[in-house]
């Protein structure tokens, strides 16, 4: 095992924007709650600990997460309340490392191995942070802590909610051998099922098969399942990530088809996008539009240009888009949106890791 290894930290959120919404309505606290969503259309964004007992997840329609919990509470996302308080964890977060690598609102990895606090313990910091978190905002978080980043991800799904988990150089190995495949953050249900089909059930069952057997089967992808399967995972904490898209969509209470409905909710979404564009000082060469017909089929539609378009010119070309041609069926969600954005990417690159013991001294807190 290389001894120059970097101490990670992922920190999670327990069901962020359902414990925002029960931390903000005490009524609703101890009760099963979604984000998103009402029991007769939509899909669910959150769920609280409380649904899950249920078998409400993500992702689930509204109408089947109804039929499971008949008293289930319906709450609207709110959004600008989500990223106040996920500003104000990250706040946190920066008061240890500046290496911290957001990946949503609700979870980041931060590398503490130089730390603003001086602390040796990785496992102390995360702590620390969790206890932090709760004190500032009443909300739970868990955490991994391991020497890089898959494993960190992968520690803090342990102890949910409101626990740590540590994975220690000298027990990944083993640790990864027992772990069945499902629970190997970034392999899916579909890549799953076709390990399933080549007897691959655990990381033991991974470690069997060769690189080259991988690499055929899976790709690039066989390369990375061939290292993160023996504890290897190369990506450092990037705090800069490149937003690649900004954009804004709505899920309609009813279809909608009729031309002039079409239009007039299109103008509102735009009137948003737009906002957050002034807001980011972000701009776009590419417009596309996004519609969601009411059998759940996607269609997308998109124009590059040459130069990065003033607002009128990107209404201009959001509702040619749109009226290209004719709407096959009601419409249950409208969505418009820029890529090829004016940013420059700024990578810090940081060398050779640093040789430091992973826990620290005993002394240590």
């Amino acid at each position: 095992m290389n001894q120059d290894l970097r101490k990670i930290i992922h920190v999670d959120m327990d069901a962020f924007y359902a414990s925002v919404e029960q931390l903000d309505h005490p009524e609703w606290r101890d009760k099963p709650l979604v984000v998103g969503g009402n029991a007769e259309r939509g899909v669910i964004a959150a769920a609280s600990y409380e649904a899950r007992k249920y078998g409400v997840r993500s992702a689930m329609s509204s109408i089947l997460a109804a039929k499971k919990c008949p008293n289930l509470i319906f709450a609207k996302a709110r959004f600008d309340r989500y990223k106040e308080i996920s500003l104000e964890i990250r706040e946190i977060f920066y008061e240890f490392t500046d290496l911290v690598e957001p990946l949503s609102l609700d979870e980041a990895f931060l590398d503490v191995t130089e730390n603003k606090k001086g602390f040796k313990s990785a496992i102390y910091i995360a702590r620390k942070i969790r206890e932090d978190i709760k004190e500032r905002t009443g909300l739970n978080a868990s955490a991994g802590v391991s020497y890089n980043k898959f494993l960190a991800k992968t520690a803090s799904d342990l102890n949910k909610p409101n626990g740590q988990a540590v994975i220690l150089p000298e027990h990944a190995e083993e640790f990864l051998e027992r772990l069945p495949i499902e629970k190997f953050f970034g392999i899916g249900k579909v890549t799953a099922e076709k390990m399933h089909s080549f007897g691959i059930h655990s990381g033991a069952d991974l470690k069997q098969f060769s690189l080259q057997f991988l690499t055929s089967k899976f790709g690039k992808s066989g390369l990375h399942y061939f290292n993160i399967v023996r504890g290897v995972h190369l990506s450092e904490v990037q705090p800069n990530r490149i937003r690649k898209s900004v954009s804004a969509e709505n899920t309609f209470a009813k279809d909608i088809f009729e031309s002039e409905e079409i239009n007039k909710a299109m103008s509102k979404i735009l009137d948003e996008l737009i906002r957050r564009l002034k807001k980011s000082g972000i701009n776009g060469r590419t417009i596309s539009i996004k519609i969601k017909y009411s059998d759940y089929t996607i269609q997308t539609r998109s124009r590059t240009i040459d130069q990065y378009p003033d607002f009128q010119t990107l209404r201009n070309i959001s509702f040619d888009l749109l009226n290209q041609e004719p709407l096959k069926m009601p419409v249950r969600l409208l969505g418009a949106g820029v890529s090829n954005l004016n940013l420059t990417e700024e990578r810090i690159h940081f060398g050779k890791q640093l040789d430091l013991p992973f826990r620290g001294n005993k002394e240590d807190k």
